[in-house]
């Protein structure tokens, strides 16, 4: 795999709308105009793509942390029992808690904003998931007003979303800069060019497995196409900086880092039961061998598809009765060994 596929897990276009004729969604107090938004979004959204709508209040907690674990709703949008849905395109997806397609694309309705429409594509591929969202929210707004001033463009709930609307954010696997300790650095840096870098699930949480998004700050002012190429720009400069890095730990210590990966990769092939917090630590040490040549895994997105499909809810859904942890540790093992074995085989 070359430094870009190694580097970039995905590409997420995201598109922040609201709706002319009716109240952001904090000042929501009618539940009848909160069904009254779904229900225009969903009939004019089935038009274009075969979305399956979810409603907060309808769906297990289970379900939603699935749909939260595949970057498909938030975490807001999963606690609001009240007015929020979810329209998830069931043609680009196969069920919740099975196997992953390469791409996803979700619109969560009363989030933040009445929508939030989003493109997930597979690598660094900001301008095609553009081009794909572009063609729902285009359909949307001839059967929906959106809230729009001449001024200061697409109205939204924060101030930060003002004018496109768009946040273009790519998920980034940078063990080298995180291992080398300069992540700090970056991330001041990132800043200074009006990026921002946050955790795996978005502003306020962590980073898990190296794992990294960087995204716009900036949507007043600049077109879609500026925000486009401003990321990919400092992407694609993090992912030299990431090889840099990489090439300095092998450097320091070959053997050491060697001897780690695959120490990671025997213990998951050869575990009975693993808890995802375990599983995480190693089998990011397996995708950092994977990207050294250490490990024969050509296809880093076997790897990327396997930590989604052992989460702890992903697993739930795999059965029909209720499990234990210890039982979804043993479903774990069991997993990531088929996985593993399956994806060193010539």
């Amino acid at each position: 795999m070359n430094n870009v596929e190694s580097t970039v897990v995905s590409s997420r276009i995201r598109l922040a709308r609201n709706l002319a004729d009716y109240p952001f969604p904090n000042r929501l107090r009618d539940v009848k105009q909160a069904k009254e938004i779904v229900r225009a979004v969903s009939d004019a959204a089935r038009k274009l793509r075969p979305f399956k709508l979810y409603y907060m209040d309808e769906i297990s907690d289970g379900v939603a942390m699935a749909l939260r674990d595949d970057h498909l709703i938030s975490e807001q949008l999963a606690a609001n029992k009240k007015y929020g849905a979810a329209l998830i395109d069931e043609g680009d997806r196969e069920e919740v808690g099975g196997e992953r397609s390469a791409d996803k694309i979700s619109v969560m309705i009363n989030e933040e904003d009445h929508l939030r429409e989003q493109y997930i594509a597979r690598g660094l591929n900001l301008a095609g998931a553009y081009v794909k969202l572009s063609e729902l929210d285009d359909s949307l707004s001839l059967s929906v007003r959106f809230a729009y001033d001449r001024k200061l463009g697409y109205l939204t709930a924060c101030p930060t979303n003002l004018g496109t609307g768009l946040r273009a954010s790519a998920m980034l696997f940078l063990p080298g800069l995180s291992r080398m300790n300069k992540m700090g650095k970056l991330i001041r840096e990132i800043s200074r060019l009006g990026h921002t870098v946050r955790g795996v699930y978005g502003e306020g949480s962590a980073a898990e497995g190296y794992m990294y998004q960087i995204s716009n700050e900036v949507t007043l002012g600049v077109t879609e196409d500026y925000i486009l190429s401003e990321v990919e720009k400092a992407v694609l400069e993090i992912v030299t900086l990431e090889t840099q890095a990489r090439r300095s730990l092998v450097a320091e210590d070959g053997i050491g880092v060697k001897d780690r990966c695959r120490r990671a990769f025997g213990i998951l092939i050869y575990c009975e039961r693993i808890s995802f917090v375990e599983f995480l630590k190693l089998i990011s040490d397996v995708k950092l061998g994977a990207a050294l040549g250490f490990i024969d895994i050509d296809d880093a997105a076997v790897i990327d598809d396997l930590i989604a499909s052992v989460r702890p809810a992903n697993l739930s859904l795999l059965s029909d009765k209720r499990q234990t942890a210890a039982e979804r540790d043993v479903l774990r093992a069991e997993k990531c060994r088929k996985t593993l074995i399956r994806a060193t085989l010539k």
